[in-house]
């Protein structure tokens, strides 16, 4: 990590209506945050707020850990799945469920083996804490993306829940398979709207055209974004192949186009057709090309940094930055993109404002959890 900071230097923010901009905005010369290490961890992947300060905290190997609001204590929770941590597979999203003060419930994600192959499964369990330790209870799978596949890439798993408070957004990627995400019948390559249960949200829009009942759009390749803003707008982002990174605004029912367009090529050198006005397909809100390998979304709310509130954040992770996206309503631009010194894997924000990132690590290795706040 660096930590020296230099003179702020603010980028020019491009300007993004309806076809994508491409062009990769440079790196800012310095960083208007502090940066505090709070933590260490093995290859982290995801993490999540509770009471009092208190963060749940995934690692890819499958641990899930709760740890103290200053970083200093953790206790590993007991009672998580078995996962097949292969390749891009491991315990990944964990959220609190939006009445996690009284229900106690936590919603995980993770790859596992299944009958035919490998799948992204949505599961939940009750966190108990007791002189014992800290347990989930009643763990239940809720939902199995599908068909499976073998093989370890491009599971996705984000969660966000809907405003509403009833219903969950989860994303399912195409496994390095190109067609399942223009498939029908198939969960793959999608964003899925399910019941806080898991089953099909009733009114998705595509299930009387023959669609697999769970799926709210489709055309889609590794989501690893996933997060409301304040207006209750749905914002996405997603790894293109080589080039064509991708910030999307979510509608019902909309093809996003992959494989069939992108706004990159496949990595044997094969072209995909560039999006294009009135190509039929829903085009990208922002795109990257060289690609900043997009893992973490953030829409920011809190009153610590107040000129970047309704701001999206994104960890790049070959990258290795911290990507500001200027939202306005339903229209995205970039900005900022800081070099970071590390692959970035989650943003979050913290209870008091302060964003908060972890670093990728490998299995074994180790990622910081870090604390920006305002430059004094």
């Amino acid at each position: 990590m660096r930590h020296q900071l230099l003179a702020f230097m603010p980028l020019v923010v491009i300007a993004c209506s309806g076809q994508a901009d491409s062009q990769q905005a440079p790196m800012s010369g310095a960083r208007p945050f502090a940066v505090t290490p709070v933590a260490d961890f093995d290859a982290p992947w995801a993490m999540t707020f509770i009471s009092g300060g208190r963060m749940l905290v995934t690692e890819k190997d499958g641990r899930l850990l709760l740890v103290s609001a200053d970083g200093k204590s953790r206790a590993v929770v007991a009672g998580t799945p078995t996962v097949d941590s292969k390749g891009q597979g491991g315990l990944m999203d964990v959220v609190a469920a939006p009445d996690f003060a009284r229900s106690g419930l936590v919603y995980l994600s993770y790859s596992a083996s299944v009958p035919g192959g490998k799948a992204v499964v949505l599961a939940r369990g009750r966190l108990t804490e007791e002189v014992a330790g800290a347990r989930l209870e009643a763990v239940e799978t809720l939902f199995t993306a599908g068909p499976a596949i073998d093989g370890d890439g491009h599971y996705s798993g984000r969660i966000a829940f809907a405003p509403d408070g009833r219903h969950l957004f989860f994303t399912a990627g195409e496994r390095q398979q190109f067609d399942p995400a223009q498939d029908p019948k198939a969960t793959l390559g999608k964003v899925l709207r399910l019941t806080l249960d898991g089953k099909p949200a009733p009114g998705n829009p595509l299930a009387a055209r023959g669609f697999a009942p769970e799926v709210w759009s489709y055309g889609h390749r590794n989501l690893l974004g996933l997060a409301f803003d304040a207006q209750g707008n749905l914002w996405e982002q997603e790894m293109g192949p080589k080039g064509g990174d991708e910030v999307n605004l979510i509608r019902a029912g909309a093809n996003y186009g992959y494989p069939r367009v992108s706004n990159g090529d496949h990595y044997d050198g094969r072209p995909i057709p560039d999006h294009k006005p009135d190509d039929g397909f829903e085009a990208p809100k922002v795109s990257w090309n060289p690609v900043i390998s997009p893992s973490g979304l953030m829409i920011y709310s809190g009153a610590m940094f107040p000129a970047w509130r309704g701001d999206a954040f994104i960890g790049g992770l070959s990258s290795k930055a911290l990507v500001r996206v200027d939202l306005n309503g339903t229209s995205a631009a970039k900005a900022e993109q800081w070099d970071m010194g590390a692959r970035i894997r989650e943003v979050e924000q913290g209870p008091d404002g302060a964003v908060y990132l972890l670093e990728d690590g490998r299995s074994g290795s180790q990622g910081r959890l870090l604390k920006l706040t305002p430059r004094t």
